[in-house]
């Protein structure tokens, strides 16, 4: 069976969450064509977790990132790698415009959430989600 997987570096320069939405769009895109998504919105909540796991890497690590996406059977795995070894710190999300919403909305979206030490000293997080 044909898979569709992408692995995009996103430099810190060059715009990387609108980068990040492209390359997602055409993966998705690509996704779909092999296997059609499972819900109406699986498009669109790989587009904010991507969106979110990408905002969060440029906005709390200093070098670039990676972004990879990978068709499984019935899930799509998002994984952002960046150079901080430091876990995510959930905060209470705030209702003022705060925020703190990104990591509750990940992990209500994902079936899954994993993160991983790179040998280097960065992390990966990924989270799969129902496609």
């Amino acid at each position: 069976m044909s898979t569709a997987v992408l692995d995009q570096p996103l430099s810190r320069m060059n715009r990387p969450g609108a980068a990040a939405r492209d390359a997602t769009r055409a993966f998705l895109a690509r996704a779909a064509r092999l296997r059609a998504p499972s819900q109406d919105e699986s498009t669109d909540n790989v587009l904010l977790v991507v969106a979110e796991l990408v905002a969060n890497a440029i906005r709390h690590t200093v070098g670039p990132c990676t972004l990879h996406l990978e068709l499984l059977d019935g899930s799509i795995d998002v994984c952002v790698t960046d150079d901080s070894p430091q876990p995510p710190r959930p905060r209470t999300p705030g209702t003022d415009g705060s925020g703190g919403w990104g990591w509750f909305m990940i992990k209500r979206l994902a079936t899954r959430i994993r993160i991983k030490p790179v040998p280097d000293g960065g992390k990966t997080i990924c989270a799969e989600l129902p496609w």
